[in-house]
């Protein structure tokens, strides 16, 4: 059962790297903020079948957390997936996976600031090659462009929306709310429909129509990405543990940038090999390496030592 366990994270990085295909796809068919609002739209309907009346049911301690489900359906949902498909219209699905894959390690940093966690060897290492390594993909291979010309809109794009998902999940940790991740889920998701509805309302016409091409890609998004993906991680998180479950986050770049040679054309270079490839040992070494760093000696050490 316990390898049979793997099998979760495994399927929904695959279909996360799924979900960057389809932004990508998405980018210049349909408009951000509309795929975002119809995905929202068929996710909440899917869901009412099974979660409506639980939630409705636990609608007593639901309402006392209910600041903290809208914070979190913000930064989770609506800011990360606006950003995602905003980003994709000037940056390569490879490159999203690759800064989407930083989330770990930026949720390490974002915990030893906002939960006062210990700062390990794995983090100071690791973080300081994964920079190296974002750096050096960024810039193609050359680092003193990023200083002299900035990096690209999109890239910089999933950075923060990266940045917000990582500063989610701490938040998630720090609040401990018990309430079933399904119910948070659909709420949050209600919240986040409501943060992306006034924008729908102003969009022209020519930018929200659903047709063949449009159509497949938000089913993708809903079922798959929405549904299915939280689904398989929450049972992750439960079989494996939030820390071996978030490993197999370093596999995502690997998924994407297959699927994106097959079904995109996009053509994998060395710097997308070298920069990525330093940025998930740097990831690796955060998680591995726990090992707190000792900034000070303790009392009795002092007095081991007199």
């Amino acid at each position: 059962m316990f390898q049979k366990a793997y099998f979760y994270p495994l399927f929904a990085i695959l279909f996360w790297a799924g979900n960057v295909i389809v932004s990508k796809m998405a980018s210049h068919a349909i408009s951000p903020v509309a795929i975002t609002f119809y995905r929202l739209v068929f996710a909440l309907a899917v869901m009412s079948t099974f979660v409506l009346i639980p939630t409705w049911k636990n609608r007593h301690i639901i309402r006392q957390y209910w600041k903290h489900l809208a914070l979190g359906g913000f930064l989770s949902v609506s800011l990360f997936q606006f950003l995602s498909y905003q980003a994709a219209t000037t940056t390569t699905a490879t490159n999203m996976a690759i800064v989407t894959a930083l989330i770990p390690l930026l949720t390490i940093i974002l915990s030893t600031w906002i939960l006062k966690d210990q700062i390990s060897y794995g983090l100071v290492i690791g973080g300081f090659l994964s920079f190296y390594g974002i750096l050096y993909l960024l810039s193609h291979g050359h680092i003193a462009q990023v200083f002299s010309q900035g990096m690209h809109l999109g890239d910089g794009l999933m950075l923060l929306a990266a940045i917000g998902y990582a500063l989610y999940g701490v938040l998630l940790k720090r609040w401990k709310m018990p309430i079933p991740a399904w119910q948070s889920n659909f709420v949050m998701s209600n919240f986040a429909i409501l943060y992306v509805l006034p924008f729908f309302i102003f969009l022209p016409a020519s930018q929200m129509q659903l047709n063949q091409q449009t159509i497949p890609l938000i089913l993708y998004a809903s079922i798959f990405s929405s549904i299915l993906l939280s689904y398989l991680w929450i049972e992750g998180v439960r079989h494996l543990g939030p820390n071996k479950n978030s490993i197999f986050m370093n596999l995502l770049p690997v998924f994407t940038a297959l699927i994106a040679v097959v079904l995109l054309g996009e053509h994998l270079q060395v710097f997308h090999l070298v920069g990525g490839g330093l940025t998930l040992c740097g990831i690796l070494l955060a998680q591995i390496i726990q090992k707190p760093i000792q900034w000070k000696k303790s009392k009795q050490q002092s007095l081991d030592s007199l």
